[in-house]
């Protein structure tokens, strides 16, 4: 009797088995893909630039200015071998290389209106230190007859680009964006100052004031978010290179030369020809986006 109970339990566990392996199993969960985000020229910027400018003047002429004697020989730019003071001639030869270190920084604002890849535009304002050199403008040659220019004399020629300190810009974008990368163009207001307030000139500071306009263009690449140079948390650092031609209308300011006599004097001489301050810059430069991703 024992053994057929034990039989027929054992026969019951291996019926059940065999049931239970026939029953249908729980689909397991479907695995959970992340979307991989589309990048977006989309948002605020900063950043900083550095390059070196050039004058583009096409008018190398000589620029040759008549000097009057002053009323003394302590205010006069020309003596002769006496010590009287003396009108004469000062020279310009224009051919002086106008060139230089060109460095700033920048902000502004792009909108991309499909991610991905798509037309990008946008809104920049930067503004640059320049030193173009300060004794490139100064007189090649300068004549008087039975004299000279006294020593400690200074003179410049303000219708050079060596008189900029500084220039600025506020200028629109255009461009396409081919994923991480965007080609662009960019044109707009300029701005810069320099020339004759460094004699200290009366009014100098309006005097040199300038405007005009800028045009160029550029490309510019995306790192990823995690690279090294993003040390702000930034949602993107973007690397660009960039070619911009200025013009600055001088108009009848600053039309002529400036010269300062040992005695501290300032002298200034009108001259027919104006001349723009035209100078083109080639850059590279660095920015932090901010915004969408």
């Amino acid at each position: 009797m024992k053994k057929l109970l034990l039989a027929s339990a054992a026969t019951a566990l291996l019926t059940t088995a065999a049931a239970a392996a026939d029953l249908p199993r729980r689909a397991a969960p479907p695995p959970v893909f992340a979307p991989v985000p589309v990048f977006t020229w989309t948002g605020f910027y900063a950043g900083f630039n550095a390059g070196y400018g050039f004058g583009t003047q096409d008018d190398r002429a000589p620029t040759v200015i008549g000097v009057p004697a002053g009323p003394t020989a302590a205010s006069s730019l020309f003596v002769t071998g006496a010590g009287a003071p003396a009108a004469g001639v000062v020279a310009f030869s224009n051919r002086n290389s106008n060139d230089g270190f060109v460095g700033g920084g920048q902000i502004g604002y792009n909108y991309q209106f499909t991610p991905g890849s798509g037309v990008v535009i946008g809104v920049e304002a930067d503004a640059q230190y320049v030193d173009f050199g300060r004794n490139r403008n100064r007189f090649a040659a300068a004549t008087v007859p039975g004299g000279g220019v006294q020593a400690g004399s200074l003179v410049f020629n303000p219708n050079g680009i060596s008189g900029l300190d500084y220039f600025g810009t506020v200028r629109g974008r255009l461009g396409y964006a081919f994923d991480r990368t965007l080609v662009y163009g960019t044109g707009g207001f300029a701005y810069g100052s320099g020339g004759g307030r460094q004699f200290g000139l009366p009014n100098s500071s309006t005097d040199s004031f300038q405007t005009g306009w800028a045009a160029g263009g550029g490309i510019e690449y995306a790192l990823p978010t995690d690279s090294f140079l993003n040390f702000f948390r930034s949602s993107a650092v973007t690397l660009k290179v960039e070619g911009l031609y200025v013009n600055l209308d001088q108009g009848n300011r600053n039309n002529g030369a400036f010269a300062v006599t040992p005695n501290g004097t300032v002298l200034t001489t009108a001259v027919g020809r104006r001349q723009d301050t035209e100078f083109a810059v080639v850059r590279a430069g660095l920015n932090y986006k901010f915004g969408s991703y």
